[in-house]
């Protein structure tokens, strides 16, 4: 057995590795989640331009056009400001930070979006740490007055700041950025940006790719030309697309029979989270993904392609009503050579791999786990001693919305089949994730240790796929006996010595652990195996948990077994060799809670 202080070593290492990833998501997160509640808007402007631009439009007419430049220059920089100044500081921060944003809207000449992403984290950031130091201090029935000019004059200061110095410098940039663009359009390098895109999709950085980078630079392109390619990079369903035709035709298992099924989710639904496991599942898909996304590029530039407005969710339908006259063909080529790349590389692929295929999902988390295992994704505080009764389920994903939203509806349903009605399911995005009572967080493990991050005393469960996973049978079997059982959610009450129960277990003959269920408890027992799996994933030991029934049980010296006091009293009579440990309550148990430190290389 691996000593507690190569797990200890091991540990820290990953950490220290997961600790830049994940700055690096929440940064993308951070200028996603400016821009992604503000889609609807920036649709809004979108369609007015494609119907109503004095010329080029559907139905020209001068009089409603005169809102596409307001819209442009000022509503959507505010917007965005005010969500900015939200995210850090609720109410008071977006107040702040849509004054803020005006300071740099005055005078310029370009639309304000990198302005308004700068100005209003900052103005939310101001009034936050202004409140921290004096808002304590002030006597009771001059806080209104406080918090009026202190926002106010703020406000001010900052709004001066931002057309002074804040306004030139973002100016500057802009046209910089926008000359770089168009000289990467000229020298037709723009395919090769797809060499990264595709990949930063797959590991869920799809929503800070497309919303925190491409959509400001191509509004503002799509401002002084009409239309912007830069909106059909990410967004392009083609390379997915394909990928997911192939797998119907030539996949294996489960994955060949929900590939039809997720190809209209893709395509039409917009929804392109839907395709990333199948490439996790087999990761040499990635290559074709990429080649399908550059050849996709490529056509858009060759024919011309844009859209007025950002395409989202990346739905062809959406893609179709951003596309101005005179595109269609364009922006349709694009996507269907992206589709035909993907397609023959993978069936390629598929139809060369001799493996017998298996489950989807089964191949999915094991894929995930040796991602979550080197990226660093720790579930520290999926705790079993705070799980309690569950009142209501997140689903959380990065914007919240599509695959979270579908997943949430699944496991209604299938709470509905086995008559859970009072225990609400909802989804949202993890940076809108707050801290509530017996909350259960249901989220993707390449996110987990975000949402962890937003609710550290929620229990949390992380699936591979939203769309489709073994796990929402494991939440229902769980409920389902929690309200057999009708166990108030203060039951917990162990007593056992924690020390005293490790202490006699000889860890070094330890090879297997099972936890052992009745037939009473086989929906716990198996939410209690999943949940302790994920707990182990974090570290580089070689323990894998699993179920056993009671009487699949059979007595070896190297294996230890975990179940509680009425199976316990049954196993007793069974085994004479194997090591037990008794727990109250598998869900929350103080001495699963230690046993897993302890496996972790962790103090107890």
């Amino acid at each position: 057995m691996m000593s507690q202080e190569s797990l200890a070593t091991g540990q820290n290492t990953v950490k220290s590795k997961k600790s830049v990833k994940t700055r690096v998501q929440q940064f993308g997160t951070a200028l996603s989640g400016m821009i992604m509640p503000n889609i609807s808007a920036i649709i809004a402007w979108g369609l007015i331009t494609a119907l109503f631009m004095v010329p080029g439009g559907w139905f020209p007419n001068a009089h409603i056009a005169e809102l596409i430049n307001p819209m442009l220059h000022y509503l959507l920089p505010l917007l965005i400001g005010y969500v900015g100044g939200r995210m850090v500081y609720d109410e008071r921060g977006a107040v702040l930070g849509a004054i803020a944003t005006t300071g740099v809207i005055v005078g310029a000449k370009v639309p304000m979006f990198l302005g308004a992403m700068i100005m209003g984290p900052l103005g939310g950031w101001c009034i936050k740490k202004f409140d921290q130091l004096f808002l304590d201090k002030i006597r009771a029935g001059f806080e209104m007055i406080y918090k009026n000019f202190s926002a106010g004059i703020i406000g001010i200061i900052l709004a001066i700041i931002g057309q002074s110095i804040i306004n030139p410098l973002v100016v500057s940039g802009s046209n910089l950025a926008a000359k770089g663009v168009s000289w990467i359009i000229s020298v037709h390098l723009l395919p090769l940006a797809n060499i990264f895109i595709e990949p930063a999709k797959v590991l869920f950085l799809n929503n800070a790719v497309g919303n925190g980078i491409l959509v400001p630079l191509g509004i503002q392109q799509a401002g002084q030309l009409g239309k912007s390619m830069l909106f059909l990079l990410e967004s392009n369903p083609g390379p997915g697309l394909g990928i997911l035709l192939a797998f119907c035709l030539y996949g294996k298992g489960s994955s060949k029979s929900s590939a039809p099924g997720a190809v209209i989710i893709h395509f039409l639904g917009g929804v392109h989270e839907i395709y990333f496991p199948y490439i996790l599942m087999k990761p040499i898909l990635i290559i074709p993904a990429i080649l399908a996304g550059v050849s996709g590029t490529f056509t858009f530039q060759l024919l011309g392609a844009g859209l007025k407005a950002a395409a989202s969710p990346g739905s062809i339908i959406a893609i179709l009503l951003m596309t101005p006259k005179g595109s269609y063909i364009a922006n349709l080529a694009g996507v269907l050579v992206a589709t035909a790349v993907s397609f023959v590389l993978s069936a390629i692929i598929l139809k060369r791999d001799k493996s017998l295929g298996g489950d989807l999902e089964e191949k999915q988390a094991q894929v995930e786990q040796m991602k979550a295992e080197s990226k660093g994704i720790t579930n520290n505080n999926a705790d079993f001693s705070k799980s309690g009764k569950i009142n209501k389920i997140i689903f959380a994903c990065d914007a919240g919305m599509g695959s979270s939203a579908m997943g949430a509806s699944l496991l209604r349903d299938k709470l509905k089949k086995e008559g859970i009605t009072d225990i609400p399911v909802t989804n949202t995005a993890i940076r809108d994730l707050k801290p509530e009572p017996n909350l259960l967080v249901v989220t993707q493990k390449e996110l987990a240790d975000r949402a962890i991050a937003q609710t550290p005393d929620a229990m949390h469960i992380s699936v591979g796929n939203f769309m489709s996973s073994s796990r929402y049978d494991e939440i229902a079997a769980m409920l389902k006996q929690e309200t057999k059982e009708n166990k108030p959610s203060g039951a917990d009450k162990n007593t056992a010595d924690t020390t005293n129960v490790l202490d006699k277990i000889d860890f070094d003959r330890v090879q297997k652990i099972y936890f052992v269920s009745g037939q009473n408890n086989i929906g716990s027992t198996t939410m209690a195996a999943s949940l302790f799996n994920d707990e182990l994933a974090k570290t580089h030991q070689k323990f894998v948990a699993a179920r056993k029934a009671l009487d699949e049980v059979v007595d070896s010296a190297d294996e230890l077994f975990i179940t509680t006091k009425p199976v316990a009293e049954q196993l007793g009579s069974q085994i004479s060799k194997a090591q037990v440990i008794v727990v109250d309550d598998l869900l929350k148990s103080k001495e699963l809670k230690q046993l897993v430190l302890y496996l972790n290389g962790e103090d107890v």
